[in-house]
This record gives structure tokens, sequence and C-alpha cells, in this order.
């Protein structure tokens, strides 16, 4: 066992959520253009290690997660919503009562829960207590940050702003940003476009 796995904090124990999370990052590995041993020197991990990842035979600590998130230009939250099941037909109509649509243990630096299966977009309910101010993300999905309680400060573009209760931000995919919170706890409804 490498030290990665030994010092694992597992994001889940779900085998199939695990398969699911390796293979998004297989993708997104592939669509950055990367071989697996480029991706193991940017997130200095190990290509062994990102390899079992990858193949869903291990899973991702936090730390874990944010290197191989950095690695290729995207965030631990699209990696971990990306990695819930696929709904092949959505609901026309779907209610979720407050409770339901956790996203697995381990979110980000908080907890989400996905709040609706839409076509075209993945909105999250995320709750934070406090984090760091943490690397820039670059993806190429837009994303949409309401903020329903605390504060939050958000980079967007090399511009620094703070966000307090009923104020929100958009950036285009592409764009370098990330935010963070130093004030306590805040509750945010991120909307994040889905591919395609």
């Amino acid at each position: 066992m490498t030290p990665e796995q030994a010092a694992s904090a597992r994001i889940t124990s779900d085998p199939e959520t695990a398969a699911r999370l390796g293979a998004c990052i297989r993708s997104r590995r592939k669509a950055c253009g990367l071989t697996l041993a480029r991706m193991a020197e940017r997130a200095g991990l190990s290509h062994a290690f990102l390899s079992q990842i990858e193949r869903g035979i291990h899973q991702p600590s936090l730390s874990s997660l944010q290197r191989i998130a950095v690695a290729l230009e995207t965030s631990p939250v699209e990696l971990v919503a990306a990695a819930e099941p696929p709904v092949a037909d959505p609901p026309p109509v779907e209610l979720l009562r407050a409770g339901e649509g956790a996203v697995p243990d381990g979110f980000s630096v908080g907890t989400a829960r996905l709040l609706a299966h839409a076509p075209g977009f993945r909105p999250l309910e995320v709750d934070v207590t406090r984090s760091p101010r943490g690397e820039m993300y670059r993806h190429a999905e837009g994303e949409f940050i309401y903020v329903v309680s605390g504060t939050l400060h958000v980079e967007l573009d090399g511009e620094e702003h703070r966000l307090d209760p009923g104020d929100s931000a958009y950036v285009a995919g592409g764009i370098p940003h990330r935010w963070w919170m130093l004030d306590g706890p805040a509750r945010l409804v991120v909307v994040k476009e889905t591919p395609g």
C-alpha cells in the first residue's frame, strides 16, 4: 500500500461511486490531452495510485482529490458531482425534500447535495464551514453561485469580490476563478453547466 493509500480519508465507501469517479477522472484527463504519467507529475501523486483511482480500485482522500482537480484544471466539486449516477430519463417533475440528494461524504471542504437531475445543468446546495483561498480553477463548463447565507470571497479573472447573502456570480467556462470563506460558515447554491 502506498503512502497516499494509507493516508487516504475516503470520500465514499461505495464501489459504484468510486468507479464513476474514476471514470470521470480518466475522461477529464484524456480530454485535457494528458497521459497518466503527466497527470501524476502535475498532481504530485504516483502513477500507480492514479491508475488505481481511475479504475475504481482505490478512492482518493480529499487532499488527493484536490491535487487531481488542480492537475485537470477543474475543481473537486466538478469531479464529485460528475460521479453522481446518471439519470437516463430525467423526470419531467422532481421534488426533493431537505436532506435528500446528498453527494458522497467528504465533498470538497464541506457538504453538498444535488438539488435536481436536470438535463443541461447540475444544481447543488453547498454548506461550507471554512475554507482556505486554495488554487485557481478553470473548467470548460460555466458555473453560477448564489449566496444563501454567510460571506463568500471570490476571485474572478484576477479580481477579488466579497459576496453576501442574496449576491450571486456567474463564471463562463474557461475563466480562471476560485472561491473561499474566511468569516465562518456559508450556504451556497452552485449551478454547474453539464457538458454537451
